[in-house]
């Protein structure tokens, strides 16, 4: 009793299970009652089936004079004897059968036995003819029957009566059950709930000031006690935090603002080189200002050593020891905050680095800690600076080697070329100092001066190849350039248009392999306006099956064969050239007539790939 009057779920739960229980004993009296009516139609259709068969022998007894009308009564006396003692009549569910139904039944027994049956088979002998006493037996065994029916049917509706009594009965009593339980939860609950739905809105419009002085001791009670507890700690908890809101508000705009800087910084940053004095410092100043911190200095590591360098400083009161703009300020402003802050603040080193390549060492002193967010965009700030010094230097590096790499190739090329024909006129001199010495005849030594005069024309020649190459590929980027400049310029000396096929991707080819089908493009060019004496010629380079193919036509004389010419040293230095880059050359005559120069090789790409994973 004590639970139910302190706890509501109790409460309803006892009403939930006192109407299930009343719900489940009404029914389970229903079944019960309506299990006992099973068999009573089938007994009262029996009976009824009794008076039917009684009122046919009757009116067979009217005219016996046929001998079918005599076996049609045997039969159904037989029928009616077999019916009457059927088990339908008098057995049944428990209870179904009364005391008075059992008697009438035994009575039209003992009557169908006694009296009727002897009567019965009297008038069914063939001699007989007084059937009056057969018929009146008969008139009393329906009536007898016509009761019993009637009992059966009395009995069936006692019972139907009786469910319909149980059913309201406990239709009444769960009513009332209902009715209790609804007065309880609406005292009890639904007031309560409504009282706390208020409470809620109330909370909801920031006004914790609403209390419940709930005063009952259910679980809507202890609700409500508690309810107002939060209301108290809530309102407290809400001004604190109104408090904080604004604080991390205001550090959200200056974070934003932060982030704005670096990103506007950024730009200049990628963009300025490696003066990082005019691309970062005002960056820096402009953290200072807005994060509160500061000094902030950039210390960049040697790659030689491990030496910390200081490159930059901001509001330092001394200049950096390796400051290389003497012109400079930047790092000397405000010399009264520098003193300050140099005694009166902490630093915190930030390590700026891509991976694991340390480059260098951001230092930013602070006189209050900084916060989680400070730190992060500290580390962002870092990154970016990491990731532009690192561009800088790899730009640097690469500049140089296409320095170097450029350097190499003219190296090469004056060795390959200008460099051999002077050792040829070297050894041609000293030939024909030897031959003065010892006074060879003038016819000799005029075939000597004759071999050094077509020597220095042809090193005048490759040197003068040289420059114009050299010419075409620095002055203007890439092969397409240089090879559209040497066609336009042999169309000139040729007399006709050139026509010329330029089908490669970009950046296939190493400088080494663009130097290389050039010098061989102009030296198969100028053997033709020497030799040819052609009216057309094509220049074509293209690109498939992963290699490279060019091709230079003419429609000249042709040529005897495949060997070069005695002192002339053009298809030999085109062969040299192409097994400098690992390239099939071939000369044939084309089968309309002239010349046709091939070379097809597959292009390192390799370089470009490695240079890419850098």
């Amino acid at each position: 009793m004590k639970s139910l009057r302190h706890s509501l779920v109790t409460r309803i739960v006892a009403y939930f299970l006192a109407i299930s229980g009343m719900s489940i004993i009404s029914i389970s009296l229903t079944m019960v009652i309506a299990h006992s009516s099973k068999g009573d139609a089938a007994a009262i259709n029996l009976a009824g089936s009794l008076r039917l068969t009684s009122a046919q022998i009757i009116e067979l007894m009217q005219d016996r004079a046929e001998t079918e009308n005599t076996n049609n009564i045997n039969q159904l006396i037989e029928n009616l004897t077999t019916r009457l003692d059927s088990p339908t009549l008098y057995e049944g569910p428990l209870f179904s059968r009364n005391e008075v139904i059992l008697e009438q039944l035994d009575e039209l027994q003992q009557q169908w036995q006694h009296t009727l049956m002897p009567a019965l088979e009297q008038v069914s002998t063939p001699n007989t003819v007084d059937t009056t006493q057969a018929k009146a037996a008969l008139n009393r065994f329906i009536v007898d029957t016509d009761y019993f029916v009637t009992l059966l049917e009395s009995s069936s509706e006692a019972k139907v009566r009786l469910i319909s009594i149980i059913q309201v009965l406990f239709l009444v009593l769960i009513g009332l059950l209902l009715l209790m339980a609804l007065y309880d939860v609406r005292h009890n609950l639904v007031t309560p709930l409504r009282q706390l739905m208020v409470l809620s809105s109330e909370a909801g419009k920031r006004n914790f000031h609403h209390r419940s002085n709930f005063r009952s001791h259910d679980e809507l009670g202890q609700l409500g006690r508690t309810f107002d507890r939060m209301a108290s700690e809530l309102n407290t908890s809400y001004r604190e935090l109104e408090a904080r809101v604004i604080f991390k508000q205001s550090e959200l705009e200056r974070h934003n603002q932060a982030l704005q800087i670096i990103h506007n910084g950024s730009r200049t940053l990628y963009g300025g080189g490696n003066d990082l004095c005019a691309s970062a410092a005002p960056m820096l100043r402009e953290l200072e200002d807005l994060l509160e911190i500061g000094p902030i200095v950039l210390a960049l590591r040697s790659e030689h050593d491990a030496n910390d360098m200081e490159i930059l400083a901001t509001h330092s009161s001394e200049r950096p020891l390796y400051c290389r703009d003497l012109a400079c300020f930047a790092c000397l402003e405000d010399p009264i905050k520098a003193s300050n802050l140099e005694f009166d603040t902490e630093a915190l080193a930030l390590p700026v680095a891509v991976g694991n390549l340390i480059l260098g060492y951001l230092t930013v002193g602070y006189q209050i800690a900084p916060s989680a967010t400070t730190r992060q965009l500290l580390n962002t700030l870092t990154d970016h600076l990491a990731t532009a010094i690192y561009l800088q230097q790899r730009i640097e590096e690469q500049q140089q080697l296409s320095l170097i790499k450029e350097r190499t190739i003219i190296a090469r090329e004056l060795h390959d070329s200008l460099a051999q024909s002077l050792s040829y006129l070297k050894m041609q001199v000293a030939r024909l100092e030897r031959m003065q010495a010892k006074q060879f005849p003038a016819e000799q030594q005029s075939g000597v001066m004759s071999d050094l005069r077509e020597g220095l024309n042809s090193a005048y020649r490759q040197l003068r190849e040289l420059l114009s190459t050299f010419r075409l590929a620095l002055d203007k980027p890439g092969l397409q350039p240089a090879l559209q400049q040497t066609v336009d310029e042999f169309s000139q000396r040729l007399g006709f248009s050139v026509e010329w096929t330029y089908q490669l991707p970009p950046h296939l080819l190493s400088a080494n392999e663009e130097v290389h089908l050039l010098q061989i493009t102009r030296e198969a060019l100028a053997n033709t306006l020497k030799h040819a004496h052609a009216g057309w010629a094509k220049v074509s380079l293209t690109f498939s099956n992963a290699a490279i193919h060019l091709a230079i036509e003419d429609d000249g004389i042709g040529l005897e064969d495949d060997r070069s010419p005695p002192m002339h040293y053009g298809l030999i230095i085109m062969r040299d050239r192409a097994k400098n880059i690992d390239a099939e050359l071939i000369f044939k005559n084309r089968p309309k007539g002239g010349t046709g120069i091939y070379l097809s090789f597959t292009p390192k790409t390799e370089r470009l790939i490695e240079e890419g994973n850098r």
